[in-house]
């Protein structure tokens, strides 16, 4: 915990935080502001409240049914780790990601890292289709390779510098190694992928923050291997696909979930090509709850 002083400070929570009816398994997260109490004749101060959230993102809890998480909170802007193969990030977690950071406005970058890697044509073509599905919908897509440091100092330290920024992804897409390049203080453990399942193995276990040598702060986050959305009423999901949003308000119905109602412009718009046909799976499969492992 650092103070107005920007001195670290130790601290705990006071048990009114834990409680079960907060739903959360964890009631601070990362980004949190706080007000410090601190405790007579000690070093340490008590956590005494925290403050409104500007924004968060937060997802269902693996570990405790009908619990959420948040990985991380007052952020200015959310950069996606994927990967093309060892592992491959599917589209549809990328979109699951997409409409958690939208809900609160959060600015997205999808960081395709381990190009090093792209061998195969059948990679070639997925990273086709990163770029065209997600650029012309306001996404910026970056090409690097973690181990490259003309790369990392290129394209991510001028859009770090001042910002509060969390860094995300699946374990096993270079989230580690990529902080290590950045904030060679971090000192991060990194670990191969499982030749075996070609997923990633966990080496963050928990969130942390990073101050930035030019300013700003950095949030690495563990591994995710799901993205579960939550608070997000069926009525108002399609608000976060940022390509159905502009013809909201256009169907025959207010009430339209945009599956098979008769006069629904989201349906006509899919038709005529102005949404691709993946995000469209991605939004019905969200809608129902699926698992979306395109």
């Amino acid at each position: 915990m650092v103070d107005v002083e920007g001195e670290l400070v130790k601290a705990r929570l006071r048990g009114k935080f834990k409680q079960d009816e907060h739903k959360l398994t964890n009631p601070i997260a990362v980004g949190d502001y706080v007000l410090l109490a601190k405790e007579t004749n000690q070093d340490t101060a008590v956590i005494a409240k925290i403050l409104p959230r500007e924004n968060y993102i937060i997802r269902k809890s693996t570990r405790k049914t009908n619990f959420s998480h948040i990985l991380a909170s007052n952020i200015d802007q959310a950069f996606l780790v994927v990967t093309l193969r060892q592992p491959r990030t599917s589209l549809g977690f990328i979109d699951r990601f997409i409409v958690s950071t939208e809900s609160f406005r959060i600015p997205t970058t999808i960081v395709v890292n381990k190009m090093d890697m792209v061998k195969k044509d059948k990679d070639l073509e997925f990273l086709q289709d990163i770029h065209e599905i997600y650029e012309p919908l306001g996404y910026p897509v970056l090409e690097i390779s973690a181990l490259n440091d003309e790369d990392l100092l290129e394209q991510f330290v001028a859009r770090l510098e001042g910002k509060t920024t969390l860094l995300s992804g699946h374990s096993g897409v270079g989230k580690s190694t990529l902080l290590n390049k950045l904030i060679p203080h971090a000192a991060q453990s990194t670990k191969e992928v499982s030749g075996f399942t070609s997923k990633g193995v966990h080496t963050t276990t928990f969130a942390e923050m990073f101050t930035l040598e030019k300013g700003g702060y950095l949030i690495d986050t563990p591994g995710i291997k799901e993205f579960g959305i939550l608070d997000i009423d069926e009525h108002e999901l399609s608000h976060y696909f940022v390509e159905m949003r502009k013809y909201l308000g256009q169907c025959k119905y207010n009430n339209c979930k945009h599956i098979n109602e008769p006069g629904c412009k989201v349906l006509e718009v899919l038709e005529e090509g102005y949404i691709h046909p993946y995000r469209y799976d991605s939004y019905v499969k969200i809608l129902y709850e699926e698992d979306t492992h395109r």
